[in-house]
């Protein structure tokens, strides 16, 4: 009989504290009232027994009733608002248990311990913050052990250790030394920075032990693992270190105990949190972080922030550590951008899987902060895949987002604006569409979706190969876009675009009066200021058009675009000598961009999956070739042009891209930069120096169009005309949208005798580019060399229409973004 009795006894102990360690709280209460005596013991040894049952069980029940107030209450602990007794009977009722014990001081040392923690967190819910830190400082929190605790006793270490913390963090005010008040943050951190382990140990034992025991249930009650859900001071455990150390600024502290949770094995129930903080750390990366400050996650920071800000305040007497995930074979990013992409994907993938998409009135709530959570990851993922130009990842992730994005502008919005930019027309306008339907609902942002749907025509009409399409379209971009402008007439950016839609129909003086609207508006606008200048040069004004372009790059001296059509002004106003000058600066420019991106690049250092690069010559030169002798003034093809080239090319030259250091993007404007000296020389007749300047791009991309083309050139200038033809051929079939390609192709087929193919080619120009006025007058030649004068007439009459309002370079230079 005694056997059965201690048996059943040892069973409620183990019921008991997995009560204690899951969160089951209704069921703790059941299981307290079977240790309270039915009626009040008498004195004797029995009775004493009796009484320290009678205490253990009122420690269980004040410890499930104060669980169960700070759960009904978990709005007002969020918002800091202290529960009173007299609004919460659980909270007075518990307090009262936990008084009767403590005083009384029966209880066995282990069970005082766990009293004085409970009753330290019920002060801390009350607003006593000093009575909570001096009940944790009598329990001696800062001594207890959590080698082979049980589970639940590692949840009120991990509670007592955040509450301390955020005790004294409430009490600094009462401080006057900075010294003391620099000791009590040091003591703070210490706790936050305690707490987030403990805690995270304990959620993974916690689901280890549920594992196991998954196929069981607990006796009377049908809670599975899959409810248990992070109370408000679990939350505040994992959070508290990293909010408190960005708070302060701190951010290689910070980065670190965000790194360092993440890396730990997770739970089910720090999945969300997991999320949250993955899109935390993204923030930190992207808004608080240079790429030359970075360090990988398996590398130290600089030493500078080691010296200045790094100091673990974790004991070593934790004896338990969270797991972590093992470092073998793991893929480590290689900058602040990479790694918070990592991040935000793996964000996105939880916010799809968890999102909330039933439109029941009942989860109205649960919709809304599942929404509001995915919105953040998406607007982070729009600038992360930006800055990168990743427009056509970016419209896949926001196309996962739709399942649940109904009537949301923003996320529609932004899926039609990530098509616009990687030329998902068709589908940006059907979104566009969706988006200008939601009307009144959209509010401000109406017009935003009228100027997403003009952009969309915009594009379209540039990319269609029919006039009358084209002529279509062009006339939908300019309605959409004169309605985003009646809705918001003080928004200089749809000013812009009004404006650079009413050049590229060729209405000149009403784009130029628009347009003087928006640089009302914002003066020192690049793309304005930029389509000022084309708009002068399209009426013959080239002395304003580089007086304009100046000023623009005065404000923008790193902007090539803005360098390239000051080349082109100058060539044509004031000859190719001038605009030889311009590109003589633009190698320094580029050289300079360069020499900051090497730099950057090397101060970071080596991480373990860092692939090893074939290093440079630190002083990179770049320098054009000179054409003249600057003693005698005449025309040479001289050693020293020579010489100097061969330098040039010694030091740039690249023999395959994968010793190309930084963006694409960069190669391919210096590759521009030669070719555009190139088409200088050729203009001055000086065949040698542009033969080396087209050799320079050559190198860097052989099989580039622009390249053969200006190859093509030269081997025309030469009078090699076959191979000048093969060579066009060799780049269209590179760019068979290339007008200029086809434009030479044209005329090296007529000077071939060829005329009928050399018709062909400059009307396909034509069809693609209907505003080519060299196309048109070249088509005009050809057919006047076949005898077809009238034809021949027309084409010439086009082309002085065209060429009377033709800019130096092609207003669609001007970027159709958002």
């Amino acid at each position: 009989m005694a056997a059965k009795a201690s048996h059943s006894h040892v069973k409620l102990e183990a019921e008991i504290e997995r009560c204690r360690a899951e969160g089951h709280w209704g069921r703790l209460r059941h299981l307290a009232q079977q240790l309270l005596p039915p009626r009040p013991p008498r004195k004797t040894k029995a009775a004493r027994g009796a009484q320290d049952a009678e205490d253990h069980g009122s420690l269980l029940l004040a410890e499930a009733l104060l669980e169960e107030c700070l759960k009904e209450n978990f709005a007002k602990l969020k918002d800091s608002i202290p529960l009173s007794e007299k609004s919460e009977p659980k909270l007075g009722e518990a307090k009262q248990y936990l008084t009767n014990i403590l005083s009384r001081g029966k209880l066995r040392p282990k069970y005082m311990t766990e009293a004085m923690l409970i009753l330290g967190k019920l002060h801390y819910v009350e607003g006593c913050y000093r009575d909570a830190i001096s009940m944790y400082a009598k329990a001696g929190i800062d001594d207890l052990s959590t080698k082979e605790e049980p589970l639940y006793m590692l949840r009120l270490i991990t509670e007592a250790f955040v509450i301390k913390g955020l005790s004294l963090e409430r009490s600094t005010n009462s401080i006057a030394s900075r010294a003391r008040l620099c000791e009590r943050e040091e003591e703070v951190m210490a706790c936050f920075e305690r707490a987030c382990v403990i805690a995270q140990v304990y959620l993974q034992e916690l689901e280890k032990t549920l594992n196991n025991t998954h196929s069981r249930s607990i006796k009377g009650s049908n809670v599975t693992y899959s409810e248990f859900e992070l109370s408000y001071f679990l939350e505040a455990a994992l959070q508290s270190a990293y909010v408190t150390q960005l708070k302060k600024g701190n951010i290689v502290k910070g980065m670190r105990s965000l790194r360092e949770i993440l890396r730990t094995v997770e739970t089910k129930s720090t999945q969300t949190f997991k999320m949250t903080a993955a899109k935390q750390l993204a923030q930190v990366l992207l808004h608080s972080l240079s790429e030359d400050c970075y360090w990988s996650p398996l590398s130290d920071p600089l030493p500078e922030f080691m010296n200045k800000e790094y100091q673990s305040y974790v004991s070593n007497l934790l004896c338990r550590r969270p797991e972590l995930y093992s470092e073998e074979n793991v893929y480590c990013p290689q900058d602040n951008v990479e790694e918070a992409l990592l991040l935000l994907l793996i964000s996105e993938s939880m916010a799809n899987r968890d999102a909330v998409i039933s439109r029941a009135p009942e989860q109205q709530d649960d919709r809304a902060v599942s929404l509001r959570d995915a919105s953040a990851v998406y607007d982070l993922l729009s600038i992360t895949l930006g800055r990168r130009g990743q427009y056509v990842m970016l419209s896949e992730c926001l196309e996962r987002a739709m399942k649940f994005a109904f009537d949301e502008f923003h996320l529609w919005y932004q899926l039609a604006l990530s098509m616009v930019a990687c030329g998902k027309l068709e589908e940006a306008e059907h979104f566009a569409k969706m988006v200008i339907d939601l009307g009144e609902d959209a509010g401000e942002s109406l017009a935003k979706g009228y100027l997403a749907l003009g952009l969309t025509y915009s594009l379209q009409a540039t990319d269609a190969t029919l006039k009358s399409t084209q002529d279509e379209l062009n006339k939908k971009a300019l309605q959409s876009l004169e309605r985003a402008h009646d809705l918001a007439p003080e928004d200089h950016q749809i000013i812009l675009y009004l404006s650079l839609q009413l050049a590229l129909v060729r209405q000149i003086s009403d784009a130029i009066d628009h347009l003087q609207e928006a640089l009302q508006l914002c003066k020192d606008d690049m793309n304005s200021l930029h389509l000022l200048a084309l708009l002068f040069s399209a009426q013959k004004h080239y002395q304003h058009a580089l007086d304009v372009i100046n000023m623009a790059v005065v404000e923008y001296p790193e902007s090539f675009s803005l360098l390239f059509t000051k080349v082109k002004l100058e060539w044509i106003h004031k000859g190719p000598e001038e605009a030889l000058v311009t590109c003589r600066h633009m190698l320094q420019m580029w050289q300079m961009v360069y020499s900051v991106l090497q730099h950057s690049g090397s101060e970071k250092g080596s991480s373990v999956t860092e692939t090893p690069v074939i290093k440079k010559h630190n002083g990179l030169h770049l320098t054009l070739p000179d054409a003249h002798d600057t003693d005698s003034g005449s025309q040479r093809a001289s050693s020293l042009a020579a010489s100097r080239l061969e330098q040039a090319m010694s030091e740039i030259t690249m023999q395959s891209s994968t010793m190309k250091q930084g963006p694409v993007k960069l190669w391919t404007t210096l590759e521009q930069i030669w070719l555009q000296a190139a088409e200088l020389f050729l203009e001055q007749q000086h065949l040698k120096e542009a033969g080396f300047c087209t050799q320079e791009a050559a190198s860097l991309f052989p099989t580039s169009h622009a390249v053969l083309y200006m190859r093509g050139r030269l081997a025309e200038m030469k009078g090699n005309l076959e191979e000048a033809k093969q060579l066009y051929d060799e780049a269209l079939t590179v760019n068979p949208a290339g007008v200029e390609i086809m434009h030479s192709l044209g005329l090296v087929l007529s000077r071939l005798g060829r005329r009928e193919l050399a018709q062909k080619v400059l009307r396909d120009a034509i069809r693609i580019q209907t505003t080519s006025h060299t196309a048109w007058n070249s088509l005009g030649e050809v057919l006047q060399a076949q005898g077809k004068n009238e034809a021949a007439i027309e084409c010439f009459l086009t082309a002085l229409d065209l060429e009377s309002s033709s800019p130096v370079i092609p207003f669609t230079v001007i970027p159709r973004e958002l």
